[in-house]
C-alpha cells in the first residue's frame, strides 16, 4: 500500500496572486512578487485520459483557474462548471498525468553535468580515454577536462590511476567523476592543482588511495572526495556558471515532464543560484531542499550546521523554493564496497558508517526538534539500521510529534528493519533506475551472495505499510521519468531492453509506480496540499503525452514524449534551451 493521502473536497478556487498568469509573463512564473493582474477566463481540458495518482484514479477533464486546479472529474460536469467565458483545450484523448515529483535529485549538479563529457555506457578504459580526449580536443578553451558517468568495473587491475588519464590529457587538469557521485579520479594535474598530495590526510569516512611509495593514485572517495574535492571545484565556479547549470537542469526537467524535485545535497552555491532564479522568476519547478551537513569531530559544529538549516528553513518557505530539512550520508556504496554491511563483502571487507550512531543520534535529534525533515543516505543493511537507531533516538528524545524522516536508497535492507522503518513512519526514498541490470554487475559481484536477490525490494516496503517515494538521483542517473518508470514497472534495463529482469519479482503495476513518482513524492516532502495529484485546491501541474502508456507495451515507455509540460497552469515547455540526456 502506499503513503495515505486525505481526500481533497472537489470545489472552484481561485488563482494564487502569488503566481503571475499574463501571457507576456509566461517565462516569469516564480516571482515572489504580488501580481494579482487582471482575472484570467478558466481554462478546460476536455476529451483526455487523466491519471489523477487520486481517488478515484481516472477522469476526463479537468479545469484550471490561475495557477490552481478547480475541477477532476467527468467532462459534463467540467463544462458546467466551467462557463461560457472558458478557454477550452481539445486533448484529443491524450493521457495526462500529475507532473512528476523527483524524489531524490542534485539539481544544479544535474545541469553541471549536462556540460561535460558523458562517460555512460563506456564499457572499458580505451572507451573512456577516447571520450575524454575527444571532449578535450572540442573544448581547448576550458581551464580544466570534467567528465561523469564512469562505472565501478570497467577499468582493469586494482583501479582507476592518475596514469591513465595522464596518457591522453597531460596537460590540463581531468575530474572524472563515476557514476554514483562517491568517488572521483583526477589526473596528476588535477591532484597537483588541489594539492593532495603523500601528505595528505585523509578526512573520517573517505580516502586517497596510494601506490606504494604513498603518493596518491588518482582515486579520492567519499569524504574525502566531498571535502578536499568538491570544495576547491566548487570555489572555481562562478555564479553565472552556478545559474547557467540550474537553467540546464530546469530547461530538461521541462523536457520530460518534471515539475518538482526534492534536491538532496543543498549548499551556499546552489541556493543562491536557486534564491536568483526565483527572484527572476525563472523557476520552473518547484524545490524543496535538503542542507547537507558533513560529519565533523566535533559534535558542536554538527549541531551548528543543523541551526543553520533551520535558519534557512524559516527563510525559504514559497511555493517555488523551501528548505525542508537536512540530509546525512551515513554510508557510501555497494560499487565502491564503502556501503556499511552487516556482513562482509566478498572480498572480506566491511567498512565502518561515515556517521556512527553516537555521532548521528544528536543531529537527527536536533533537526527533529527544529521541524526539519531528514533524510539519510543509507545504502547497506548495517547503515539502514544506524539511521532507523538515530530515528528512534529523536523520538525518545523529543516526544510526540508529526515526523516525516526519510532513509535513501536502502539498496541492501532486511525484511525486520522495513518493518522497523514502516512502523516509524519513515519514508523509504528510493530510485528505480538503480536497480537497472546494465548497471548491476558490478554491484552484484561486490555483495557475492544472497543478498543479490533482495536487492531493491519496493514491494516489501509497501507491503509493510511504509511510504516509498520514487526518484532518480540525477546525475548519478539519468532524470528522464518515464524510462524510470520502465525500470519500476519490468525490472528491466531502460539503457538496454534486451538484458534480462534484475529480480522479476519486485516489479510493480505502472500505475503504482506513477503514484510513487508523483503523489507520494509530494507526500515525502511535506507538498500534499500543494502538489503531485490532480485533485482540486492543489497547483495545476501536469504534463500531456503522446501516447497513452497504460495501454500499450512497457517498452513505449522508452519511447514516449511529453508534449506539454504545464506549471503554475502555464505550459513550460516551449521555453528555449531544453536538454536532457
Amino acid at each position: 500500500m502506499s503513503a495515505q493521502i486525505p481526500p481533497t473536497r472537489l470545489s472552484i478556487v481561485s488563482g494564487d496572486a502569488n503566481s503571475p498568469v499574463s501571457s507576456s509573463e509566461s517565462q516569469n512564473l516564480s516571482t515572489k512578487e504580488d501580481k494579482a493582474g487582471p482575472t484570467v477566463a478558466p481554462t478546460l481540458y476536455m476529451n483526455a485520459r487523466v491519471f489523477t495518482a487520486d481517488q478515484p484514479a481516472w477522469a476526463e477533464a479537468l479545469i484550471v483557474e490561475g495557477d490552481k486546479i478547480a475541477y477532476v472529474g467527468d467532462g459534463a460536469t467540467a463544462r458546467r462548471l466551467a462557463g461560457d467565458d472558458c478557454v477550452e483545450e481539445d486533448l484529443d484523448g491524450a493521457l495526462v498525468l500529475p507532473g512528476f515529483v523527483d524524489g531524490h535529485a542534485h539539481i544544479v549538479a544535474t545541469g553541471e553535468a549536462a556540460g561535460q563529457a558523458d562517460l555512460w555506457g563506456a564499457q572499458d578504459l580505451a572507451e573512456i580515454q577516447r571520450r575524454l580526449s575527444r571532449w578535450a580536443s572540442a573544448h581547448p578553451e576550458a581551464p580544466r577536462v570534467r567528465a561523469q558517468g564512469w562505472l565501478h568495473g570497467t577499468v582493469p587491475g586494482d583501479g582507476p590511476t592518475r596514469h591513465m588519464l595522464d596518457e591522453v590529457i597531460a596537460d590540463r587538469p581531468v575530474y572524472v567523476q563515476a557514476y554514483d557521485y562517491h568517488s572521483i579520479w583526477l589526473n596528476t594535474a588535477a591532484l597537483a592543482e588541489i594539492g593532495i598530495n603523500s601528505h595528505t590526510v585523509a578526512p573520517r569516512g573517505g580516502s586517497i588511495a596510494r601506490g606504494e611509495s604513498g603518493e596518491p593514485t588518482g582515486y579520492i572517495d567519499e569524504t574525502a572526495m566531498q571535502q578536499l574535492v568538491w570544495p576547491a571545484l566548487d570555489g572555481a565556479a562562478s555564479d553565472a556558471e552556478r545559474d547557467r547549470h540550474l537553467e540546464a537542469a530546469l530547461a530538461g526537467y521541462r523536457a520530460v515532464g518534471v515539475t518538482a524535485a526534492i534536491d538532496m545535497g543543498l549548499d551556499e552555491g546552489d541556493l543562491a543560484a536557486m534564491v536568483r532564479a526565483e527572484e527572476a522568476g525563472t523557476l520552473t519547478a518547484r524545490i524543496a531542499a535538503h542542507w547537507r551537513i558533513h560529519c565533523s569531530e566535533d559534535p558542536a559544529e554538527n549541531l551548528a550546521q543543523v541551526a543553520r538549516a533551520a535558519e534557512l528553513a524559516a527563510r525559504h518557505d514559497s511555493p517555488w523554493l523551501r528548505v525542508v530539512g537536512i540530509k546525512v550520508l551515513v554510508d557510501g556504496t555497494v560499487d565502491g564496497c564503502t556501503a556499511t554491511l552487516g556482513r562482509a563483502y566478498a572480498d572480506g571487507s566491511l567498512p565502518g558508517p561515515i556517521w556512527d550512531l553516537p555521532a548521528l543520534a544528536p543531529v537527527v535529534a536536533a533537526a527533529d526538534a527544529a521541524g526539519l525533515q531528514v533524510a539519510m543516505h543509507a545504502i547497506g543493511d548495517e547503515a539502514v539500521r544506524i539511521a532507523i537507531a538515530a530515528v528512534e533516538h529523536a523520538v525518545r528524545t523529543n516526544g510526540p510529534a508529526q515526523r516525516r524522516h526519510r532513509i535513501e536508497h536502502l539498496e541492501v535492507v532486511e525484511q525486520a528493519d522495513i518493518v522497523r522503518l514502516a512502523a516509524l513512519g519513515i519514508v523509504a526514498s528510493m530510485q528505480p533506475v538503480h536497480a537497472d541490470p546494465a548497471i548491476q554487475g558490478n554491484w552484484r559481484a561486490m555483495l557475492g551472495d544472497e543478498r543479490i536477490d533482495r536487492g531493491f525490494p519496493w514491494p516489501e516496503i509497501t507491503d509493510a505499510g511504509a511510504a516509498l517515494a520514487f526518484g532518480t538521483d540525477s546525475p548519478t542517473s539519468p532524470f528522464a521519468p518515464l524510462p524510470n518508470m520502465f525500470v519500476a514497472a519490468t525490472r528491466r534495463s531502460a539503457f538496454d531492453p534486451s538484458l534480462p529482469p534484475n529480480i522479476a519479482r519486485y516489479a510493480l503495476p505502472l500505475e503504482e509506480a506513477v503514484v510513487h513518482a508523483t503523489r507520494d513524492a509530494a507526500w515525502s516532502c511535506r507538498a500534499e496540499d500543494r502538489f503531485g495529484r490532480l485533485s482540486a485546491g492543489l497547483f495545476a501541474d501536469f504534463i500531456v503525452l503522446d501516447r497513452d502508456v497504460f495501454r500499450t507495451q512497457a517498452e513505449e515507455l522508452l519511447e514516449a514524449k511529453v508534449v506539454r509540460t504545464v506549471v503554475a497552469g502555464r505550459d513550460v515547455l516551449a521555453m528555449e534551451g531544453a536538454v536532457h540526456r
